[in-house]
């Protein structure tokens, strides 16, 4: 598939891009993208959770009345869950919810992701740029040049650029990264993919290693 370059004006600049097959034209696995969007978000987690159980409730250990002669259940401890402000039964314990995925069913993930924003012509490269400062205004005049305002969009650079991040950073539904860092989440999330022309290549050697 061959794609033309555009500039920062959103005018093309007459060059083009073609983008490999077998990383933008391979038939998606669906499952490989759940799990490595499942591990993402599991990633996210804290798993700082905690609630007190009966035994690490501070109660008095003594019986809260007698066991007979009440007319009602025995009671031992005011620490039993059937009270109000006894432990609670199987609560929440810190945990780590992470897990390993290899990195060839990472790999493909991506590549199936790439593919589906490829067919659905959710893909434009532009030209390598950079700001000269951090300045939104820049940046969201980028966006307007392409069609591009209040779209979701991920911009994956061939590395980190600190002005262009800063300016696009305070914009909703916009994202930046970079060919190394990019994940199968973002991919997902973004409605358009902003290529630049030095990263499509990156990004091809990266996912066919």
């Amino acid at each position: 598939m061959e794609l033309s370059v555009l500039n920062i004006k959103g005018q093309a600049t007459g060059k083009t891009v073609s983008l490999s097959d077998e990383v933008f034209g391979i038939e998606p696995n669906e499952h490989v993208v759940y799990l490595d969007v499942k591990q993402y978000l599991a990633n996210q987690r804290q798993g700082t959770h905690k609630s007190k159980e009966r035994a690490e409730v501070s109660y008095s250990t003594r019986k809260i009345k007698r066991q007979k002669g009440t007319g009602g259940a025995r009671a031992g401890s005011i620490k039993s869950p059937v009270f109000v402000g006894g432990g609670r039964v199987f609560g929440p314990r810190p945990r780590d919810y992470s897990f390993k995925l290899n990195k060839k069913v990472k790999a493909l993930a991506r590549k199936s992701v790439l593919s589906q924003k490829a067919k659905a012509n959710g893909i434009s490269v532009v030209e390598d740029f950079t700001f000269d400062a951090p300045k939104t205004k820049q940046y969201l005049s980028f966006l307007s040049a392409l069609s591009l305002t209040g779209k979701k969009t991920l911009l994956i650079l061939p590395e980190y650029n600190n002005n262009v991040y800063l300016s696009g950073r305070n914009i909703p539904k916009t994202n930046i990264t970079t060919a190394g860092d990019v994940n199968t989440y973002d991919l997902i999330n973004a409605e358009v993919l902003l290529i630049s022309e030095t990263a499509v290549s990156k990004l091809e050697n990266l996912l066919n290693k």
